[in-house]
């Protein structure tokens, strides 16, 4: 019978090539009593984007009709085995409590970006891999690319290694379609750190917090110095009217009270969420020094009172980007942990149906013995 052509379970994105390598993929079904080899073509680049909760559901319903004629088959030649065998490793990975921590820090360096961006394109080896690097002016060694930019995206489930070649994983390329128009992240954002800068950013981007409020979320002894480098690259900023002393008037009626000009006009320019001195006295076209003195009358015939605003901290926009950026992170984080974790509750055997070839009993030999030579 001639083999006919139907389309494969891919991972529709535009690096899905290099997801699956495999360029063709052999599998038999039962049509009646005869089996029909179906070869499937090369991965199709679609414009529609589809989730990896959605593959899984459409490789469920595909491993239902697979029938192999031996395993070997599904670990050489099957995309969705090797789908399914990343998530496994991908699942064993989240474990780490400080796997987070670990991919952050992964993402924080320029060379493992592009190295990542590379890989997402088609498989590498070694050697190919330092001469792109050398094509973009950086000149290392194999031996350092393997150790300080390869094995941290290995480590964090990025790329994978077979047979001396790179390529990433399906997590991998999916984290690469977020980060490729944000190179910046490494210089925004410090390396080898224990991500509080992340996590500070995380906790403005709900909203701005005042320090007290970060105290809760950050170590003490660590959060002047974050709150310092997120300043210092322009991820957040402080009003301008932080830690000042504001005043406020008070509900007892002005007309209780006998009131100069000045302190009336004083008194009238207040506004109802409160004021600094310093713009009261511009307000009123007052010195500084005279605007102190009418307030303090103020306070006294109790018709105003000072509160001190406390450190507030927010994101600027660079901020805010980059909260987005860890926002996006964290949503593909969860899909693929439980993506993961429905792979993993089942048994490995039951992941793929293997038929046993029924076999009479008259044409089965017993097993040849070894005998054990005697001593000499």
């Amino acid at each position: 019978m001639k083999p006919t052509e139907t389309s494969p379970l891919l991972f529709p994105q535009p690096t899905s090539e290099n997801i699956f390598n495999n360029p063709y993929d052999i599998h038999q079904r039962k049509s009646g009593a005869t089996m029909t080899k179906i070869r499937s073509r090369p991965p199709q680049v679609t414009q529609r984007k589809i989730g990896i909760a959605e593959v899984l559901g459409e490789a469920k319903e595909t491993c239902k009709d697979c029938h192999p004629l031996t395993p070997m088959i599904c670990v050489t030649r099957c995309n969705i085995w090797k789908l399914k065998n990343e998530l496994r490793k991908l699942d064993r990975k989240m474990k780490n409590p400080k796997f987070m921590t670990n991919l952050l820090n992964t993402l924080k360096n320029r060379r493992r970006l592009q190295l990542l961006e590379t890989l997402s394109k088609g498989r590498y080896s070694m050697i190919r891999l330092q001469q792109k690097l050398k094509k973009l002016g950086y000149y290392h060694s194999r031996r350092t690319i393997a150790k300080e930019y390869v094995a941290p995206l290995i480590e964090v489930g990025l790329v994978e290694e077979n047979h001396n070649n790179y390529h990433t994983t399906v997590f991998g390329c999916k984290l690469n379609e977020l980060i490729k128009d944000f190179n910046d992240i490494g210089q925004l954002l410090p390396p080898h750190s224990e991500c509080y800068e992340e996590k500070t950013v995380k906790a403005l981007f709900e909203s701005s917090k005042t320090y007290e409020e970060l105290e809760f979320l950050i170590p003490t002894e660590s959060l002047s110095r974050v709150l310092k480098r997120l300043h210092v690259a322009n991820l957040i900023t402080k009003d301008d009217q932080n830690n000042y002393i504001f005043y406020f008037n008070t509900r007892r009626d002005p007309q209780q009270e006998k009131l100069s000009p000045t302190e009336k006009r004083v008194h009238q320019s207040i506004p109802e969420e409160g004021i600094t001195a310093k713009k009261l006295a511009n307000k009123t076209n007052i010195s500084l020094r005279r605007t102190y003195k009418y307030l303090r009358k103020l306070r006294g015939k109790k018709l105003t009172f000072k509160r001190k605003r406390p450190k507030t901290y927010a994101l600027t926009k660079e901020g805010t980007q980059t909260a987005r950026l860890l926002e996006k992170i964290r949503v593909l984080l969860i899909e693929f942990a439980q993506a993961s974790a429905e792979i993993t509750t089942k048994p490995l055997g039951m992941i793929q149906q293997i038929p046993v070839p029924n076999v009479p009993k008259k044409r089965r030999e017993k097993p040849m013995q070894i005998l054990a030579q005697p001593n000499v």
